[in-house]
């Protein structure tokens, strides 16, 4: 092999030096300095030179952008941690409520001080750097796997293939969200009306959709952009201590990071932004839908915490008014969900709202049809905030005061699935379904049961679920399990290879924990976080099934209403038969991460705060609940050991006040053995 002339390799490197700067003035810092045609001549040298000499052609070569073949399927990646959901806070005194909610675990929240980041409307994803360099990029998924769109990702001008500056850590995932913008929306739509082809509805889903095209081309065509907000860091020290610094440490790195980002000394500052805010959104050429608000000193956030593993405590995303549009109400429709809850929804005349046509919305309950007087004909006020799902807020007031309105709705006395009387327990605004044989509900349920938050059955959708009901191949969950590959392929749309992926995506769901399982079979009130406790304080399904009410209600975290939903479900006969089942099956029925209830621990209530040298806030409560012991949120009378890291604050102070005992973590690490 004969070696590359120097001339030839300084100029690629010229090139590509040229190019990468080009790429970051224009579409970063919005200042470019390099006319369009001397941008084209240089990287067609560049390809040109590429093509001669293929050892020139770097992973991170800015010709590397366009031209990955495309791929037969999106490959499912795991986050190296979770990706979080914010909750929203709608108004001053739901962001006021926030910090006081925060306050109650750590009093230093009120003078930490805050960032407001813009909070872009479009699809989230994870970007793996190591060494500096771009490795991977993912779609958010469930928050814990993603797609990997890597090749997609390629073709945004303005993602650095290549880290900027110093300072960043060995391996590190970087959050951000992928976006269109108005003008490049409306030339897509120009182009597509030309080649009639059917409109975009709107840049968010635009944006998504050209993130997970096959083909990186297509991906290109999109002309997709990005801002950066998180840095995860996996390997390696992040060279900051509070919010603010990451988001200039971002920028330094060559990230676009989201205009009219500010620091405020405290909540008051941040509520006195709030209207300049609201009225700067209108004029951004990018679509947003509110403020992220997120505590400033990164001890903090790591202090405060997440709720259930999904929502972080330390970031609000604050919403401003919600578009409004008014369309008639055709009908109320029921749904039976998968616990039997019966709940009304409205029938819209089609209307667009927030650039989607909707033509069905949330209506609650049947007291706030009642309470709102919402009746059947009615012109109707429809909302959709923060992207939820649509919900009617009412009728117009030209519709309450009209002649000759349709008489007021009366709820169903019986299941409109399965015709079974309904029932409406006391203190509760929802009426169920207590046949758990319903129709309906064998539906919804086997879909929530083989969702991916639940056993993860990949293949059994909506349709496909109802298609094995139809066909009388199942009527509950436990039926799932002894399906075969000969009675799929008897089925509609299913060949050889199919039918045998989703029974074998059947069998690889009798390995999932006891929370996940209890979770899946949908008993009421029982959702992923009780499910945890529930899976961790009986370790098995055959404990929890003969456990009494009064036995369920002493789990901390658990109350009386919890617990009487969950021991009426294994009373109840027909639920009894599910389990026989499932257990006949196979069905894993055990929770491998058991706390040692004879741990070293045992008994004890312990508080972590700080930093700690190697172990996060979650790592820490992990190793103490598996010895047996108890993680509070604060420090009182009750906590037998704080284990403090740097910058500890004042949950430290608290507990030299009360002569807590204060342990550091390699303590901790000699008390469990670790």
């Amino acid at each position: 092999m004969t070696s590359t002339p120097s001339k030839i390799s300084q100029r690629a490197a010229e090139l590509r030096t040229l190019l990468d700067r080009a790429n970051h003035e224009y579409y970063v810092l919005d200042a470019p300095t390099l006319a369009d045609a001397e941008y084209d001549r240089a990287l067609r040298e560049l390809q040109g030179l590429e093509a001669e000499h293929p050892e020139l052609a770097t992973p991170d070569s800015p010709t590397r952008r366009v031209g990955a073949a495309p791929a037969s399927a999106l490959v499912k990646v795991q986050h190296h941690a979770p990706m979080l959901s914010l909750d929203n806070a709608f108004s001053v005194e739901e962001l006021t409520a926030w910090e006081e909610k925060n306050a109650r675990l750590n009093a230093d929240v009120v003078r930490g001080g805050y960032t407001t980041e813009i909070k872009i409307d479009g699809a989230a994803i994870n970007l793996l750097y190591e060494d500096g360099r771009f490795t991977r990029g993912a779609t958010r998924g469930n928050g814990r796997i993603g797609e990997d769109v890597t090749p997609n990702l390629r073709t945004i001008p303005e993602l650095p293939l290549v880290l900027k500056g110093k300072g960043h850590p060995a391996k590190m995932e970087i959050r951000g969200e992928v976006y269109l913008t108005h003008s490049a929306f409306k030339k897509i739509n120009e182009e597509r009306a030309r080649d009639d082809e059917p409109l975009f509805a709107n840049p968010r889903n635009s944006a998504a959709g050209g993130l997970r095209q096959l083909d990186p081309e297509l991906t290109r065509k999109r002309r997709l952009r990005l801002f950066a907000f998180h840095v995860q860091v996996i390997e390696g020290k992040l060279p900051a201590t509070h919010q603010w610094e990451v988001l200039e440490l971002l920028a330094s790195w060559g990230f676009p990071v989201a205009p009219h980002r500010k620091r405020h000394r405290d909540l008051a500052a941040v509520q006195a932004a709030m209207p300049e805010y609201e009225a700067s959104l209108k004029s951004l050429d990018f679509d947003a839908d509110g403020v992220v608000v997120k505590v400033d000193p990164l001890r903090l956030q790591e202090d405060l915490g997440v709720v259930s593993e999904r929502v972080p405590r330390w970031g609000v995303a604050r919403k401003f008014a919600p578009e409004i549009a008014r369309t008639k109400l055709l009908d109320i429709g029921l749904n039976v969900g998968r616990t039997g809850a019966v709940t009304p929804y409205a029938v819209l005349e089609p209307v667009e709202v927030g650039g989607v046509t909707v033509s069905s919305a949330t209506l609650h309950n049947e007291d706030q049809i009642a309470q709102k007087d919402i009746r059947i004909g009615d012109e109707v006020e429809v909302m959709r905030a923060g992207e939820v799902i649509p919900q009617v807020l009412g009728p117009t007031p030209e519709a309450q005061g009209a002649k000759g309105r349709a008489k007021a709705w009366e709820p169903r006395a019986t299941c409109p699935a399965c015709e079974t009387p309904l029932v409406r327990p006391e203190e509760e605004v929802v009426r169920y379904c207590p046949n758990v044989a319903c129709p309906g509900r064998v539906l919804e349920g086997i879909v929530h049961f083989a969702g991916r938050e639940a056993m993860d059955i990949r293949g059994l959708g909506y349709e496909r679920v109802k298609q094995l009901i139809d066909a009388k191949l199942v009527k509950d969950v436990g039926g799932l399990y002894s399906l075969t590959t000969e009675q799929l392929l008897q089925l509609d749309r299913f060949a050889e290879q199919s039918a045998g992926q989703l029974v074998a995506a059947i069998a690889k769901s009798k390995e999932q924990p006891l929370a996940i399982l209890l979770f899946g079979i949908g008993i009421r009130h029982v959702g992923k976080n009780v499910a945890q406790l529930l899976a961790r304080r009986f370790h098995t399904l055959d404990a929890l099934a003969t456990a009494s009410a009064e036995e369920i209600e002493a789990v901390p975290g658990i109350g009386h209403i919890i617990a009487e939903a969950v021991a009426e479900f294994f009373r109840d006969e027909k639920s009894r038969a599910l389990v026989k089942t499932l257990k006949e099956a196979g069905v894993n029925f055990s929770e491998p991460d058991v706390v040692d209830a004879g741990g070293a621990l045992a008994g004890k209530n312990y508080v972590v705060t700080g930093v700690l040298p190697t172990l996060s806030r979650k790592e820490a409560t992990q190793l103490i609940e598996k010895a047996g012991g108890r993680v509070t949120g604060s420090v009182t009378k009750a906590t037998d050991t704080l284990v403090a890291g740097e910058d500890a604050g004042s949950k430290l102070e608290k507990a030299k006040e009360l002569g807590t005992e204060v342990i550091d973590e390699a303590e901790l690490k000699r008390r469990v053995g670790g």
